[in-house]
Order: structure tokens, then C-alpha cells, then sequence
């Protein structure tokens, strides 16, 4: 079975890939009757000779390959009929930008394996840049606190080497007296977590951060439970909530009293309660006024996000009054962080470890008969048709 290493070619650039060269030659050994090839790329973050150098074929056409793996959408124009693809569609939740690409895929009996979809029994993701964007998405949020504040002025993550160099500039700075709210408990979350930990900001427990003021920087992590409550009184179940959430309402006002920096790390599902409202952002008591919205989705449960930000202009300004974008430091402003691609400004660090995962979750499915099953779970589409699992889609694809 032959594996090509696709190139990106979806605009902005993406310099991101599924495998660097040290984790392809480390697939290599672990599966020698698998064939890797390279598709050449002027934009990845690790050139053609590396891969060359490791002993790999790099080449212009790879449509030779049984297995296409990569980062983003491939074009429509790009892709190759009665192949398995790899890459993240954005179409599981019935984005309409991209319903086309989905019909294109079924058109051309194309076997999809979306990255998102790429997951445990239980549901849980097995594979993603979640880390990464959680770890970019916290020190952008800081990053505008000091441009706004005139109090410090940190570089560009995309101008940094790696993440050492990104911990090493977070050393410079000094955070002043905040309360921060991190939502959520994933990959997401807990790679914003290790930039808090990194400062040494105090993580505290719900009940001190909703009932005390600090002479520190402080920080609370909250699960879903906590910001989000059974409409009926009774005590909720995460599992439930996850798979039907329409018996919830927020309960996230009283952190939005309390709150001066929110990290927005959750995962947000359908039919599940906003966080805060745009009526909530109008409240005397509202105090939030910097949020790093990592989740990104766009006029939904934070409704400061507006619209996505860009890697080149990561920061605007949201006025609860008029409901309008502003300048991200205009005053009485929320400023907002929304870039939808963060993990692209770490793009070494990130494919290093997606890389790490992907071998190991993924490549092997392919010689056990897929023994766990993941390649089973993660199929959206096969002979032309929706699989059973991803049935849902139908309307989708019809329009409807």
C-alpha cells in the first residue's frame, strides 16, 4: 500500500503536514511493506531535502498512491477519484462553504477519513492540533492585553522558532491583577492551561473565583457543568449533556461578573446553550473585556465573535452597545481574539505532534484489519455514498 504526503494547497497557505520527516522515517520502520511518498512543497515548514534525506521519494505527481493524507480541504479540481484522503473537510457540521467539496467526494467515489472524525469508542478524539491552538490562542489573548494596555509588546508567534522560543518570550512579561476564565477540559483547554502554568498564575477552585477578588492574576478552569445548568433544577450529567443538550441553559453570568480575560477552549455542540448572549454583554455587571475565543464559532456561544480573526490582524473590537466591530482597543470595548487557524502559527511544533499521534492511532488500523475499529468510525464516505455513521448528512448533500 502506497501513502502520499499531499501538498496544501488551500489559501492562506498552510505550512502545516500530517508527518514531519523524523515521524515519516519512524512509520517506515514500524510498516515496511508500506510504501511513503512525498508530494513537493514549496510552503511546508519542513523542505524536500529533508524528506529526501531521509531517504524518501519526493515527487510532483503522487497520484500513484492509495492513501492521499493531509492537513486542509484539498480544491475540488485537486482531487483524485476512487482514493482514500485523509484532511480535515469541515463538513461534519453541515458547513455550508464547503457542501460541495463533500458532493465533489461522492461524485468521485472517493473514500474520506476526516481528521475530526478520527476517534475512540467513546467518542473521544484520538488525533488533532487541539494542543496547539490552545497553547497559540492563550498567548494571543495576552499578546493583545499588552498591545491594548500599553503593557508589554510580545513578537508574533509565526515570527518564533518553536514553542521553547514562545515560553521563552511569555519569561519577559509581567501579568498584572486579572481573574481568567478557561472554559473547557480537552486538548483545547489544557494546552491554554499549560501557557497559565507556564506564567505561574494561581489556578483556583469555582467557589473561591465566584465569591473573592485576589491581589494576583488567578485563573479558574470550568467544565461544562459548571457554566451550563439543567433548566428543570436538577443536577446535571456531562455525558447526557453531551448527547442532548436541550434540557440546558447557560449559567455562565455569574463568571461573566467575576471574569476580566475569558479563554473560550470548549467545545461547542449543536443545540447547546450559549455562553453569554449579546444581551448578557450589555449587563452593568458584565466584565469580560479580552476574549481568546480558540473555539471560533462565528455568531454563537460567545457573542463577541463576530467573525473570524486572521493570523496577519488577530485582534478586534466588539461594542456590547451598538453590537458593531470597533478598534480591538476602543473603549468600553470587548477585545477579541478569533483566529481560526492558530495551530498554522506553530506549524514545526504542531505537525510534530499530530505526526506522534497519527502513527500511532491511525497507520497501524491499516495493517491489524483495523482491529479497533478507528477507520471504521472515522469513514464519512465509501462507494459513492454517505456511510451509515455520517447518515445525517443526507440533507446536506441534498440541499435541504
Amino acid at each position: 500500500m502506497t501513502f502520499a504526503i499531499i501538498k496544501e494547497r488551500k489559501n492562506p497557505p498552510d505550512r502545516r503536514v500530517v508527518f514531519s520527516p523524523e515521524h515519516l522515517a519512524e512509520a517506515q520502520l514500524a510498516f515496511p511493506n508500506a510504501r511513503f511518498i512525498v508530494e513537493s512543497s514549496e510552503i511546508r515548514i519542513f523542505p524536500d531535502e529533508a524528506y529526501k534525506t531521509m531517504g524518501f521519494e519526493v515527487l510532483d505527481d503522487v497520484s500513484e498512491a492509495d492513501v492521499m493524507i493531509g492537513v486542509k480541504e484539498v480544491p475540488i479540481n485537486n482531487l483524485i477519484p476512487n482514493k482514500k484522503y485523509f484532511y480535515f473537510s469541515h463538513t461534519i457540521k453541515k458547513q455550508p462553504y464547503n457542501r460541495k467539496l463533500l458532493i465533489a467526494m461522492l461524485e468521485k467515489n472517493i473514500e474520506m477519513f476526516d481528521h475530526e472524525t478520527i476517534v475512540r469508542k467513546s467518542g473521544a478524539r484520538l488525533i488533532g492540533f487541539g494542543r496547539y491552538a490552545g497553547l497559540v490562542g492563550a498567548y494571543n489573548g495576552f499578546r493583545a492585553l499588552g498591545l491594548r494596555d500599553g503593557l508589554f509588546n510580545l513578537p508574533k508567534v509565526e515570527t518564533l522558532t518553536d514553542l521553547n522560543q514562545v515560553k521563552a518570550e511569555l519569561n519577559k512579561i509581567t501579568i498584572p491583577n486579572l481573574k481568567i476564565l478557561l472554559s473547557g477540559t480537552g486538548k483545547v483547554a489544557y494546552g491554554a492551561k499549560e501557557i497559565l502554568d507556564h506564567l505561574e498564575i494561581k489556578q483556583i477552585s469555582d467557589a473561591l473565583y465566584l465569591t473573592s477578588q485576589f491581589t494576583e492574576p488567578v485563573y479558574v478552569m470550568a467544565d461544562v457543568m459548571e457554566y451550563a445548568k439543567r433548566k428543570d433544577g436538577k443536577v446535571g450529567d456531562k455525558h447526557k449533556f453531551y448527547k442532548d443538550p436541550s434540557g440546558y441553559e447557560s449559567n455562565f453570568m455569574p463568571y461573566a461578573k467575576e471574569t476580566d480575560y475569558f479563554i473560550a477552549g470548549h467545545f461547542y455542540g449543536n443545540n447547546a446553550p450559549y455562553l453569554f448572549t449579546r444581551e448578557n454583554a450589555k449587563h452593568p455587571e458584565f466584565r469580560i473585556n479580552l476574549v481568546a475565543d480558540i473555539s471560533c464559532d462565528i455568531d454563537g456561544p460567545v457573542a463577541s465573535t463576530i467573525r473570524p480573526s486572521t493570523i496577519e490582524e488577530p485582534f478586534y473590537g466588539y461594542n456590547p452597545r451598538t453590537e458593531k466591530e470597533v478598534a480591538f482597543d476602543a473603549e468600553n470595548a470587548i477585545t477579541v481574539m478569533a483566529v481560526d487557524n492558530l495551530p498554522c502559527e506553530l506549524p514545526k511544533d504542531a505537525s510534530e505532534g499530530f505526526g506522534e499521534t497519527f502513527l500511532e492511532h491511525v497507520l497501524p488500523a491499516f495493517f491489524n484489519n483495523d482491529e479497533n475499529e478507528v477507520l471504521k468510525r472515522a469513514k464519512i464516505t465509501e462507494h459513492g455514498k454517505l456511510t451509515k455513521r455520517f447518515s445525517y448528512l443526507q440533507d446536506y448533500v441534498d440541499g435541504k
